[in-house]
């Protein structure tokens, strides 16, 4: 049982207030009550007109429901000058009790503005009648685990939304060149002492090296053909948010051959970028060539900055099409060039799943990490596999 506080007093009422609406007969929902919540958080402290029109234009949108909705604020609110500082609510944590003695939701009240995370039920999910506020869990929560092969049309859109906010880190290298540092590893004679000049000879303000560190080169290579589809716009989300966080990111895709998509992803407007891509690769949802389309990438690439050094990503089921025996020696040559070799496979999230498949069974032994890639939460696994 929470403690009883002004705070969640005053949550209690604001919902209570809800509550009478829909008692009244007015389409008030559990969204509705949320947003009125959350705008009278941003408006705390409270006054009494602060309140009716954060309650007027969150609880009602019909000019026929006006005269209903002063008469019941009137009536609710009529001891009612100002309400406590409301905070940030946090959910779902300690429930607080609502007015009526009938649950109020997972509901804690914390300082700060209200949780970006969290959303309101959708009109399907309302409860009926008095039946208790249920704040339901943000998309990112229900969303994670959801193979992207299950998502209906409207998830998929949200999901290509929050891929697109993923903080991807570029990998980064020590250099071997010695820098100055505020603290390191290795005493700089030469600074310390032409410091000491300005205090007669005595070393008061030592000086350090240590060694600098450069943004690593990442590639992705994208498996764009049929058996991908399910998962390769996704993936090219990815890769437009790994290609806002540095220049130094190459993107390519292949189906039965090779497209280097690296300027078109290379724009502030994702949907544009993605229809661009679509007409630009020639083989999208075509077969599938890897052992080909890695050794095209090799022969043209390979004396490249791009490519040498660098944290190769392949994202693909492994469902060769060509010779195995040309995959197994194009992935020696990638292995032998590259920092890293990162393989994401969308078919390694079930756990039944075994690479038995001729062409990951030909590319396994040139693979540092093998990771899954059917959902948000395989690639934010990805993410930290690439910020090391």
């Amino acid at each position: 049982m929470a403690t009883s506080t002004p705070e969640s007093g005053a949550l209690e009422r604001l919902i209570g207030f809800g509550r009478e609406l829909r008692r009244r007969g007015l389409p008030v929902g559990t969204g509705r009550i949320v947003t009125f919540c959350r705008g009278a958080a941003a408006l705390s402290p409270l006054g009494r007109d602060d309140l009716y029109w954060a309650a007027r234009a969150s609880l009602i949108s019909q000019p026929e429901d006006v005269e209903a909705f002063d008469l019941a604020f009137d009536e609710y609110f009529r001891t009612v000058v100002g309400l406590p500082p409301i905070a940030r609510m946090v959910l779902p944590k300690t429930p607080v009790p609502s007015s009526g003695g009938e649950p109020g939701g997972d509901v804690v009240i914390e300082e700060g503005l209200v949780a970006a995370r969290w959303r309101a039920a959708g009109p399907d999910e309302e409860p009926e009648g008095e039946a208790a506020i249920r704040i339901v869990a943000s998309a990112v929560e229900v969303l994670r685990d959801k193979s992207f092969a299950d998502l209906s049309e409207e998830e998929r859109l949200r999901v290509a939304h929050l891929i697109r906010r993923l903080a991807v880190t570029v990998p980064v290298r020590r250099t071997r060149r010695l820098r100055p540092a505020a603290t390191g590893t290795r005493f700089d004679m030469r600074r310390t002492l032409r410091r000491s000049l300005r205090t007669e000879g005595e070393p008061f303000h030592r000086a350090w090296r240590d060694r600098g560190s450069r943004i690593r080169p990442l590639v992705l290579i994208l498996d764009v053909s049929g058996s991908m589809a399910p998962y390769s716009r996704a993936l090219m989300q990815f890769a437009f948010a790994a290609m806002a966080v540095g220049r130094k990111v190459e993107v390519f895709c292949f189906g039965t051959r090779l497209t280097r998509v690296t300027r078109t992803l290379r724009t502030k407007d994702p949907d544009r970028a993605l229809h661009e891509v679509g007409k630009q690769v020639a083989d999208w949802e075509g077969g599938t060539r890897i052992g080909a389309s890695l050794k095209q990438l090799l022969d043209e690439w390979s004396q490249r900055a791009a490519l040498r050094g660098s944290v190769a990503v392949i994202c693909s089921d492994g469902l060769e099409r060509g010779e195995p025996e040309l995959l197994r020696h194009q992935m020696a040559r990638l292995r032998r060039l590259a920092h890293k070799v990162v393989w994401v496979n969308p078919l390694k999230g079930s756990p039944r799943y075994e690479p038995l498949a001729r062409g990951m069974a030909a590319a396994l032994p040139s693979i540092d990490v093998f990771l899954p890639g059917h959902n948000l939460e395989s690639l934010e696994e990805l993410s930290r596999v690439l910020a090391g």
